[in-house]
């Protein structure tokens, strides 16, 4: 058994595509890194493994864009002293520090490298014991495969801190071959990581097989680098300067509400917005008009930052049985506050409310009709119908006419295009359908070959 087997326990948030450690240090406390504001997975983790911790001490290796972080909370519930780069500029009580600085953990050293890039203040973490190097915390620099996004801070900026991360990563490169490597960013995030399975890595396995690190020269790594770069969501412009600021302190397990009608009448009629969560074919059946669906899922928060803002109020309709907890840590943990409750969707059936329909159709009924697909440019790219439009869903909102009118409105599975059916139902759009599955079913259903490219 080795360290991080017996000591490290690896926390991974398949919404976001993001990973988490905690770190039990053998006496009762306990080391977090890059936890989010949603801590149940590590009050949950502790549990599992036996252990009853404190946590002393939080570290995070950057600004994050993609959540809020835990690192507040943790130093107002356990007391824990918070670990970051002094660049960051944090307006919170925290341990500022900077390249080479130390931090003692009790047995074991926690020591900073900066590695900008990802972000200006960007820090990796390398844990020791004693003289052994053990691991690092890598954060948004070197990940499994690649590196993370280097455009947060502005497209003119993204060359200037891709330059960056290629001496980060070289930095990094020259740790030894058994150290592990543990990044915050893994498959799944829209911070860059490629598809795979595999959340950490080493040192030599990254040395043998990550093709930034093989690149030949600084120009072409940022080539490479940039060239891979897709969309992301719009509430990453707003997530790094609230961890600077520091998230507001929860002071209980959040709850929701359950609303009357005449009550989400009176919210509306205030400026709030309706999200449906329920299921896609409990949508399809029957929703209130102007609503935007987004179903309840792991990936939930990514597409409620990308096409809400966060300073209305939501009120959510809901199935029965659905996970209202969840549902409320979704929204917390990407800074969502205002959430007054949620209206059972047989509320509004019962009171006779309006409402609206989407045909959900079988790929083998589609037949002539007009395709939007709208899926990242990366999937479309590896595969779609012939003769579809291409609109990504992030970017639909603002192009709503440039859709095909009647149009089959595809994803991979269904969940993003039903989302992208009630987009175009808010702008106008009729006689929409929504494929239930993706291009491979209409490939098989119809024996006809996806077309490659964009």
């Amino acid at each position: 058994m080795g360290f991080a087997d017996d000591h490290l326990i690896h926390l991974v948030d398949e919404g976001l595509g993001n990973n988490a450690y905690l770190v039990d240090l053998g006496d009762g406390r306990a080391l977090t890194v890059d936890a989010g504001r949603d801590l149940r997975a590590v009050r949950i983790a502790a549990e599992r493994h036996g252990l009853t911790l404190t946590v002393a001490f939080a570290a995070d290796t950057h600004l994050h864009a993609d959540f809020l972080s835990g690192a507040v909370q943790l130093a107002h519930d356990d007391g824990a002293t918070v670990l970051a780069s002094a660049a960051g500029h944090r307006a919170f009580p925290h341990q500022g520090l900077g390249d080479g600085d130390e931090v003692d953990l009790g047995g074991l050293t926690l020591r900073a490298l900066a590695t900008p890039g990802h972000t200006d203040e960007h820090l990796s973490f390398l844990l020791l014991d004693g003289a052994r190097e053990l691991g690092v915390f890598t954060g948004g620099s070197l990940i499994v495969g690649s590196a993370a996004r280097t455009d947060l801070l502005g497209g003119d900026r993204a060359e200037e801190l891709a330059r960056a991360q290629y001496r980060s990563l070289r930095r990094l490169a020259e740790l030894p071959d058994p150290v592990a490597v543990w990044p915050t960013h893994g498959a799944g995030s829209f911070c860059s990581a490629p598809a795979g399975a595999e959340h950490t890595t080493t040192i030599g396995d990254q040395r043998r097989s990550n093709q930034l690190l093989a690149a030949p020269d600084e120009d072409t790594f940022v080539r490479q680098l940039l060239g891979g770069l897709g969309s992301y969501p719009a509430y990453f412009a707003r997530l790094a300067e609230a961890n600077r600021r520091g998230p507001a302190v929860l002071g209980s397990a959040p709850g929701l509400a359950t609303l009357t009608v005449p009550e989400v009448r009176r919210l509306l009629g205030e400026g709030a917005q309706v999200v449906d969560v329920r299921p896609v074919a409990d949508f399809a059946a029957g929703h209130i008009p102007g609503v935007l669906a987004i179903p309840l899922r792991d990936q939930f928060a990514t597409w409620l930052g990308w096409l809400l803002p966060d300073d209305v109020p939501l009120v959510f309709v809901t199935a029965p049985g659905q996970d209202l907890a969840e549902l409320t840590w979704q929204a917390l943990k990407i800074g969502y506050e205002l959430l007054p409750g949620h209206l059972p969707m047989a509320a509004w059936t019962a009171d006779g409310g309006e409402q609206e329909r989407v045909e959900l159709l079988t790929a083998d009924r589609v037949a002539d009709r007009p395709v939007l697909d709208v899926r990242q440019r990366a999937e479309r790219g590896a595969g779609h119908i012939p003769g579809s439009v291409g609109i990504e869903l992030g970017e639909l909102p603002e192009r709503t006419g440039e859709a095909p009118g009647g149009a089959v409105v595809h994803c991979g599975r269904g969940l993003r295009a039903m989302t992208a059916a009630s987009v175009l139902q808010r702008a106008g759009h009729q006689d929409l359908a929504v494929l239930d599955g993706g291009p491979d079913d209409w490939a098989e259903a119809t024996g006809r070959p996806l077309q490659q490219g964009t």
